[in-house]
């Protein structure tokens, strides 16, 4: 609730310098709104007892002139299509962003500055994506929300191209820049320098950073680990680079035309994107805890946050002090914003009568819709006993679908030739004098090049799905999505429809070694909530787990793909399944001969599939009804009827056994306690893939023996935690190895 000014406290101590802000526009109730700004981000810290209050204090005046003075947005529209992006990066300042959410007039209220960090609010600890109006990211991770941001001006450059390619640089509708703010603990995070390095090769002249230099992190100054010429490195990067220091003077001075004029002079830069390096003073003007670390993450304490009012002019006694001016003040954004907005509409119905076919893809790509018949392409793979690696079949879907889905658009962290990730005769996506012997292209392209930027591909691929126009995907070798980790696991929060192409799936990539042979990563990845790990059993399976991705519109995946190659299974035959049952996650690929109840059920991924279809010959020959299962995902099979699931594994089958070139965690709940595991609890070896299955325990024979033994295991008594047939390293080496059974 707003409160009348106070006029015995309505003026600042005159230990403070006032802020300089004449050319921009601002008055004393402007100068008052920013001052209310660093009171109101001190009272909701104070009040819910922890927080970040210090830089929300000291960066008022760059938040306000952000909101207030420089960028589009309606706030009666948070989707707007042609609003500018901002970008949080240190998400721990969730209040920077808040208070400029309520004063503009995004829809929260001052009851909601005051339910900070608490069950239900509007308000977390750190911004959160479809939670809070107007919040674009949810970021807190440091380091994530600048690289994510580098996607978004990514992404804008790509619409742009397949919406209003010819239209002059300003001109068109869909041009718009994406601010972010970010500290210090966002530069020493090394995928900020990753995607900083692929933004100034990109030349993103429509990014703007501001660099919150105020040399305090938690463990206060940091002088004791940061020492480095921030500036200078992105000068080096190939941004363009500006310094604007408040402390330059000796007295602390908020200079907020010079901070706007290089803002100005950030946005006339179209060929470069542009840092704004701010020295600020974390905390001012409290007066005992500015410029340390206890300001940055905890309360100030009530006496310091009442000694603070009373220097700014304000009643130490009240709390959450709106005055009616300042309020009525900030809200004039949002009729600032309906009228940018009206303005907006009008150049966009004019592209619209001239760009009719362009429009209409605008309106389904705003769906999320994907086009009637598009499926129509989609590759199917003739039976073949040599086979083709999956990874392979990948690439022949992404090509086929170039044509029909001009959203769809990725590439690989230089790994294009191994993850097979590039659309075949498509152009690559880099500035047009960047463009090389082997890959040509402009800045509208279709194929990307992360480089070797594992950690910054998996944030940019956010940041071009928030964009919310285009489909992206990126690859690597599965073992390096370790790297990209951080970024998989927002992607699950935000529910991004993100799609990752992980190769080199197993122990089958061979020679390369234990590097390289991931081993406990498909149970790390399906431990993430909301990734949908896919892991297709053949060429025909590849093309219906893509086709299922593709149609899920609220959720990432990860394809898990193989270098070696994989038989192509007749599914005409009669005896397997059609492959379009893998978009349940699990299916009944091959049942027991005529239809006999099985006395085992054989459960397999990826290319172990193919080894789980032997072992069932071998035990047909003993007489032996087998079941085999392929579980391609098995967040998708958790997500079926139960029915379902029960038709696939029927309760009454305790004998089970499943097969995964991976460690076993998360397989037991599966097979039950009477069903063996068969996995790789340990590092893999340099050698042929066929010799590594071998020495490893993992064949055919192996699995036969295993659901033997689960046979007889089901006659038995309970065993609490099942048994497991595992293979175990006899040396440190990475050969003689031997199997032994558990």
């Amino acid at each position: 609730m707003a409160n009348d000014q106070n006029d015995a406290t309505a003026r600042r101590d005159e230990s403070l310098a006032d802020p300089v802000a004449g050319r921009t526009g601002w008055d004393e109730v402007d100068a008052r709104a920013v001052d209310t700004v660093r009171l109101l981000a001190a009272d909701a810290v104070q009040k819910v007892g922890n927080g970040h209050p210090g830089t929300a204090m000291s960066l008022a005046p760059l938040a306000y002139l952000l909101f207030q003075n420089v960028m589009r947005h309606d706030p009666g529209d948070d989707r707007w299509l042609g609003r500018d992006r901002f970008v949080l990066s240190c998400g721990h300042s969730s209040l920077t962003l808040y208070i400029q959410l309520y004063l503009a007039g995004y829809g929260l209220e001052l009851s909601d500055l005051q339910a900070y960090r608490t069950w239900g609010s509007a308000t977390p600890g750190h911004p959160e994506h479809r939670h809070t109006p107007g919040v674009e990211i949810t970021t807190g991770p440091l380091g994530q929300g600048l690289a994510s941001a580098v996607g978004m001006a990514m992404a804008a450059r790509r619409e742009r191209g397949l919406l209003d390619p010819d239209a002059e640089a300003g001109t068109s509708p869909f041009d718009h820049h994406v601010y972010v703010i970010a500290s210090d603990g966002d530069m020493m995070e090394g995928v900020t320098g990753e995607a900083a390095s692929l933004a100034g090769h990109q030349e993103l002249g429509d990014l703007i950073v501001f660099y919150d230099s105020n040399h305090i992190s938690i463990e206060d100054d940091t002088d004791i680990s940061f020492s480095e010429d921030v500036p200078a490195r992105y000068a080096a990067y190939g941004w363009h680079v500006q310094t604007v220091d408040w402390t330059r003077t000796g007295r602390y001075v908020e200079d907020v035309d010079v901070l706007l004029a290089a803002t100005r002079a950030a946005r006339q830069e179209t060929g470069r994107p542009s840092l704004i390096m701010l020295r600020t003073v974390i905390g001012w003007p409290a007066p005992t805890k500015q410029d340390s670390g206890k300001a940055h993450g905890s309360a100030l304490g009530e006496d310091e946050v009442a000694a603070t009012k009373r220097l700014l002019g304000f009643d130490p006694e009240e709390h959450f002090i709106v005055e009616e001016d300042v309020l009525g003040r900030t809200r004039e954004a949002a009729d600032r914003g309906r009228q940018v907005h009206a303005e907006w509409d009008e150049r966009f119905a004019a592209w619209r009568t001239a760009n009719p076919e362009r429009a209409v893809l605008l309106d389904r790509l705003r769906e999320q819709r994907l086009p009637d018949g598009w499926a129509d392409v989609l590759p199917t793979f003739p039976p073949d006993a040599k086979g083709m690696a999956t990874r392979a079949a990948s690439g022949e879907v992404l090509t086929a679908l170039a044509p029909v889905l001009p959203e769809l658009w990725g590439g690989s962290a230089d790994l294009a030739g191994s993850n097979i990730t590039t659309m075949v005769g498509q152009p690559s996506f880099v500035p047009t004098d960047r463009q090389t012997k082997d890959w040509k292209g402009g800045p509208y392209g279709r194929t990307l090049h992360f480089g070797i930027r594992e950690h910054a591909m998996g944030a940019i691929l956010n940041g071009i799905a928030l964009q919310g126009l285009t489909r992206p995907y990126g690859g690597t070798f599965l073992t390096f999505s370790d790297y990209m980790r951080p970024a998989v696991r927002l992607a699950a929060l935000m529910r991004l429809p993100v799609t990752y192409v992980w190769t080199h799936d197993s122990i089958g990539l061979g020679e390369d070694g234990p590097t390289h042979q991931p081993v406990e990563h498909l149970a790390a990845l399906r431990a993430i909530p909301g990734l949908d790990v896919v892991r297709p059993a053949d060429a025909n399976e590849t093309t219906a787990c893509w086709r299922t991705v593709l149609e899920h519109r609220d959720r990432p995946a990860g394809l898990v793909l193989s270098r070696q190659n994989l038989p192509v299974l007749d599914r005409d035959s009669g005896e397997f399944a059609p492959a379009r049952e893998a978009a349940r996650g699990g299916y009944v690929l091959a049942e027991a001969p005529g239809g006999a109840t099985p006395d085992v059920i054989l459960i397999a991924t990826g290319s172990e599939v193919h080894l789980a279809l032997e072992a069932r010959t071998l035990l047909a020959a003993g007489g032996l009804a087998v079941r085999v299962v392929s579980m391609p995902c098995r967040e998708w099979f958790a997500a079926q009827p139960q029915d379902y699931q029960d038709q696939v594994l029927p309760l009454d089958v305790r004998a089970r056994v499943s097969v995964e070139a991976a460690i076993g965690q998360g397989w037991r709940e599966m097979v039950g306690d009477a069903g063996r595991i068969v996995s790789l609890e340990h590092y893999g070896a340099s050698a042929d893939y066929q010799r590594l299955y071998t020495e490893f325990g993992i064949t055919p024979q192996a699995v036969a023996a295993a659901a033997r033994d689960s046979i007889l295991d089901t006659r038995r008594a309970p065993r609490p935690g099942g048994h497991q047939q595992t293979s175990t390293p006899t040396t440190g080496g990475t050969g003689d190895l031997s199997r032994s059974d558990t």
